[in-house]
């Protein structure tokens, strides 16, 4: 019915539109992504200020018309993550992180451990952002899968279950698979493995390192996994 919502949200991506006015996709504990309205927030005396603008988390107030588009009409910040903004790298794990968790939960179904995982990756961004690296981004990346249903099996072989002589990952398979069922799999060493395991298994902030070389392993299989379980292609995660 249609009336006001109240809810936390983070801010994925805000768009000009017209002259004063922005769209702003959001990701909510409860209603999942969401496209809001907020009108005339570009004028100088706008009462939302800078509010609207990514990796912002907010308290919002919205109102729920007939539209797809909802209004905004209150928003205070909950974290305004600052000191992220400051760095370049940091800033740039953020908007993959956003662009990620709209890519892989672009609907309106509920998911709030996706929304609290945004939510602890951009404060600790914010609290150090030198964690902004390419670890850092792909431990992000398999969490999110982990949520969708879609980690990869890293235990044994995804194809026979063997446990001894995994020499490759297959996205189609789901997972590393031996060298007996290795076609149409990529070679995948040891240290990336060992990487995917840990960063899957680890908080964020405990997220293992490795090898350039393992890293660019890794993030080719949770590109794969994603592309043929879900559907959807993820930016390359940036070097740092």
């Amino acid at each position: 019915m249609p009336g006001p919502v109240k809810t936390q949200a983070v801010v994925l991506r805000s768009i000009r539109y017209g002259e004063a006015d922005r769209i702003v996709h959001l990701y909510t504990p409860h209603r999942g992504r969401v496209g809001a309205i907020a009108k005339g927030v570009r004028r100088s005396r706008s009462r939302f200020g800078g509010r609207l603008e990514p990796f912002f988390r907010l308290d919002l107030v919205l109102h729920e018309g007939r539209g797809e588009l909802l209004t905004v009409t209150s928003a205070a910040t909950v974290e305004g993550h600052a000191r992220l903004r400051a760095d370049a790298r940091a800033l740039d794990a953020a908007a993959r992180a956003c662009d990620a968790v709209g890519r892989l939960f672009e609907t309106t179904e509920p998911h709030p451990e996706v929304y609290n995982l945004l939510c602890n990756e951009l404060a600790l961004l914010d609290a150090e952002p030198a964690r902004g690296t390419l670890a850092n981004q792909l431990a992000f990346r398999l969490k999110l899968l982990l949520a969708a249903g879609f980690a990869p099996q890293l235990a044994a072989c995804a194809s026979c279950g063997a446990h001894d002589h995994i020499t490759g990952f297959s996205g189609a398979a789901g997972g590393v698979v031996c060298s007996v069922c290795e076609a149409s799999s990529f070679a995948l060493d040891a240290a990336a493995h060992e990487f995917l395991a840990g960063a899957l298994g680890a908080p964020l902030a405990a997220t293992p390192d490795a090898s350039e070389r393992a890293l660019r392993q890794a993030e080719r299989a949770i590109g794969e996994t994603v592309e043929h379980h879900a559907g959807v292609r993820l930016r390359a995660a940036a070097a740092g």
